[in-house]
C-alpha cells in the first residue's frame, strides 16, 4: 500500500508541465517495470480537435460502467517489444463486439511522450494509453496534475468471465498494489514479468557451461566465456542502463530482504549507503570489468542481437526479451532464464529468488472524451479471452490467473515458468520509485553506467545515489509517496 507522506509545496505550472513531459525538453527515459523495446512501426497522427466527453449509457451487468453504445474510443499503444497487434487484432475487436456502434481510433507509436505531450497540453487526450518505452510519460506527475482516472471502479467491477468475482480477484497477487500512486490505483499493470539473466541454453550446453549460482562462480564463468571469445555479460548503456540497476537492486534485496526496496521507494535516510547496497554494487562492478567499453554506446536491440549471434553469454532483462527478439533469433537459439547469483552465503533470499511483478502500465486519462469506454477496454483486457489473445500475439504472460493454460509455451516462457516454480514464495518485490521520482531514476541510470563501466567505485556510486535521494526528498515540489507492502 502507499499513501501520501507529505504535502506538496508550491509548484508552478511550468514545473509541473516539465515533469509530466509536456515540453520538447523531455524525451525522458523512464523505467517502471517496462520493456525498453522500440521496434519499427508507424505513428498515426494525433487528433487535431477537442470534443466534449460523451454522455454515458445505461448501467447493466454487461455494462457496469455505463459506456455509451455509440461513443468513439481512441486507444494509444506503445509499439515496442510487445507490438500492437494484440490491440488491433484482439482487444479492439472485443470492444467492437460489445459496442458495435462505436468507432475505434488506434494509434501505435514508439514515442509516447512526444506523441501525446501536445495533446495533454491542449486538453485533447485519448481514452486509453499504454504508457511504456524509453519515452514514457511521468505517471506520478500526471496523477498530481489530475490527468489520471482512478481505477478502483475497474478493480471492483464484475469480471467478464465470472460476474460473481470482482476483477481484482482474477489477477495475480500484487497486481493492484503495483499500480498505486498516492495510495490509490491509477495504473493497470498487465504483463507478468520476471527479471534475471537470460542466456542461450543451447550455447551453454554446447560449451558445457552452467549458469553461475554465486558471484565467485560468476567471475569464473566470465573468464571461461572470455577465453571462448564471447562477452560474458553485457547490457546497453545508451538507453537501457536500468536493466543493469535492476540487477544491482535485486542482489541488494537478496542480501537484506525486500524491506530494502521499500525503503528505497520511501526515500529512507541512508538506504543507499547500507552494507547490502554496497555489497551488491561492488559485486556487479566486478562483473562490469569484463564488459567492453563499446557497450555503453549501444542500444538494447543491438546488444540483444549480438546475443542471438552467440557473441554475448548472459544478458539482464525481463521476460519480454524472447518475443522482442523473435525476428533476430535463429531456430537453434533457446532462451532460458537464470536468477541473479547469490552475493554472500548469508543472503536472506536463496539463489532461486527472482524478481517477478506486474508491469507495462495502461492508464485512462481523466479528461478523455470516453473515460468509461477506457475502463471497459481495460476490463476486456483483463478477461481470459483478452489475456489469452495478448499472450498469443505478444508472447508474454499476463497477470490474469489461468489465462495461459493450454497454450504451447516458447522456450523462454517455459523457462520462466520453471523459474517461478523454483522461486516459490521467494519473490523479489517490484520498485515504485521508477514511476514516482523520474528525475531520480534518470540519475540512477547515469550512475549505473559510471559504476558498471569503471568510472566510479561502489562506494562512490552509493554516495552519489544517496545524495540524489536526499535531493528528491528535500524537493518540496515533488509529492512524496509511501509504500508499506
Amino acid at each position: 500500500m502507499s499513501n501520501s507522506a507529505g504535502t506538496p509545496g508550491a509548484i508552478t505550472r511550468r514545473q509541473m508541465i516539465r515533469r509530466i513531459g509536456l515540453t520538447a525538453l523531455i524525451a525522458g527515459p523512464g523505467a517502471g517495470l517496462l520493456s525498453a523495446c522500440a521496434t519499427s512501426g508507424g505513428e498515426a497522427p494525433a487528433a487535431s480537435a477537442s470534443a466534449a466527453p460523451s454522455a454515458g449509457g445505461a448501467v447493466s451487468a454487461a455494462n457496469p460502467f455505463g459506456v455509451a453504445a455509440n461513443a468513439p474510443l481512441e486507444v494509444v499503444i506503445f509499439k515496442g517489444g510487445l507490438g500492437d497487434s494484440y490491440a488491433t487484432d484482439v482487444h479492439e475487436p472485443l470492444y467492437k463486439k460489445a459496442f458495435p456502434q462505436a468507432t475505434i481510433k488506434h494509434v501505435g507509436t514508439q514515442q509516447i511522450a512526444q506523441t501525446l505531450q501536445p495533446r495533454f497540453a491542449s486538453g485533447d487526450v485519448p481514452d486509453m494509453i499504454a504508457n511504456s518505452g524509453t519515452d514514457l510519460m511521468d505517471n506520478a506527475a500526471l496523477q498530481q496534475e489530475g490527468q489520471l482516472l482512478e481505477l478502483t471502479e475497474l478493480w471492483d467491477a464484475p469480471s467478464i468471465d465470472d460476474p460473481s468475482k470482482k476483477v481484482r480477484d482474477t489477477v495475480a497477487p500484487g497486481t493492484v498494489e503495483s499500480g498505486l500512486i498516492d495510495g490509490k490505483p491509477y495504473l493497470m499493470n498487465y504483463v507478468f514479468s520476471a527479471y534475471g539473466l537470460w542466456y542461450d541454453s543451447a550455447l551453454f550446453e554446447k560449451n558445457g557451461w552452467t549458469p553461475p549460482k554465486t558471484f565467485d562462480e560468476f567471475k569464473a564463468f566470465c573468464e571461461k566465456a572470455k577465453a571462448a571469445g564471447i562477452a560474458p555479460f553485457a547490457y546497453a548503456g545508451k538507453n537501457a542502463s536500468y536493466y543493469a540497476y535492476w540487477m544491482i537492486l535485486i542482489s541488494a534485496a537478496k542480501i537484506e530482504g525486500n524491506q530494502l526496496l521499500l525503503d528505497v521507494d520511501n526515500l529512507v535516510d541512508g538506504v543507499w549507503k547500507r552494507d547490502s547496497m554496497k555489497q551488491a554494487a561492488a559485486a556487479w562492478a566486478e562483473i562490469g570489468k569484463f564488459m567492453d567499453k563499446s557497450f555503453e554506446g549501444l542500444i538494447h536491440t543491438e546488444v540483444q542481437t549480438r546475443q542471438n549471434q552467440g557473441k554475448v553469454a548472459l544478458y539482464p532483462s525481463g521476460s519480454w526479451l524472447e518475443n522482442e527478439q523473435k525476428g533476430q533469433t535463429p531456430d537453434t537459439f533457446k532462451y532460458a532464464l537464470t536468477p541473479t547469483p547469490s552475493v554472500t552465503a548469508a543472503d536472506k533470499m536463496p539463489f532461486e529468488a527472482i524478481r517477478a511483478a506486474a508491469g507495462e502500465a495502461y492508464l485512462v486519462p481523466a479528461k478523455g472524451k470516453n473515460p468509461k469506454g477506457g475502463l471497459e477496454y481495460l476490463r476486456i483486457m483483463l478477461s481470459k479471452e483478452g489475456a489469452k489473445g495478448f499472450t498469443e500475439k505478444s508472447g508474454n504472460i499476463t497477470v490474469v490467473t489461468g489465462a495461459a493454460e493450454g497454450l504451447e509455451l516458447s522456450p523462454g516462457n517455459a523457462s520462466l515458468s520453471a523459474a517461478q516454480t523454483a522461486a516459490g514464495q521467494n519473490i523479489v518485490t517490484y520498485s515504485s520509485f521508477e514511476n514516482w521520482y523520474k528525475e531520480f531514476e534518470t540519475e540512477l541510470r547515469k550512475q549505473t553506467n559510471a559504476l558498471m563501466f569503471g568510472r566510479i567505485s561502489a562506494d562512490e556510486f552509493c554516495d552519489k545515489m544517496q545524495k540524489a535521494a536526499d535531493k528528491t526528498k528535500a524537493d518540496s515540489s515533488i509529492t512524496k509517496q509511501n509504500r508499506t507492502v
